[in-house]
Formats: C-alpha cells, sequence, structure tokens
C-alpha cells in the first residue's frame, strides 16, 4: 500500500539491502507521485485519530490503519506545514512530497 516503508522491516528493505549488497547497485531512487491513494489513506487516517481523541471515542483499527498509521508522522508534519484548516485533499498532496523530500 504506497510508500509505508515507515519500519526497517518486510521484504522492501531486504530487497534494497540485496540491491546495494550483493548486486552493488550505485543508485536507489524514491520517487512519489501526486493523487496517491496510500498518502490520502495516512491522511484520513491521521485526522480520523484526530477527531477520535477529540471525542474521547477510540478510532478503528482495521489492519489497514495500522499499516497506515505508520505514516502518521509524516501526515501530521504535512498538517503542520499548511494553514489552520487545510483540506484533507490539499494535506495529502503535501504528504507526497514531505515524504519523499
Amino acid at each position: 500500500a504506497g510508500n509505508t516503508l515507515s519500519h526497517a522491516e518486510g521484504s522492501v528493505v531486504g530487497s534494497l539491502e540485496y540491491a546495494i549488497g550483493p548486486l552493488g547497485a550505485k543508485l536507489i531512487m524514491v520517487l512519489g507521485h501526486t493523487k496517491c491513494g496510500a498518502m490520502m489513506g495516512a491522511t484520513q487516517t491521521m485526522l480520523n485519530a484526530q477527531k477520535a481523541a477529540e471525542g474521547g471515542a477510540p478510532a478503528q483499527r482495521t489492519t489497514l490503519d495500522k499499516l497506515l498509521h505508520g505514516l502518521a508522522p509524516v501526515a501530521q508534519q504535512a498538517q503542520a506545514e499548511l494553514a489552520p484548516g487545510a483540506s484533507a485533499e490539499e494535506i495529502a498532496a503535501h504528504v507526497v512530497k514531505v515524504n519523499v523530500f
């Protein structure tokens, strides 16, 4: 589900280690794209958690929510860098930039 390399585990990290180790890759490219569904999902997960915290109700935690929760710090940073009241779409668009750069 998108660029969710928020923990140093799993096949993505193993693949990168193999590429730079045994294969000797000299360049690894980290790419992002606009209108990324994973970044929108991470943004919505973060916003839902904020609403749940304000209302005292626990946020629902599906397996996908748990995966996207790993991107919450990036979504929070993007939200903080924008004007108060930014829409979910504006935040998600900025999350793509923050997550890659």
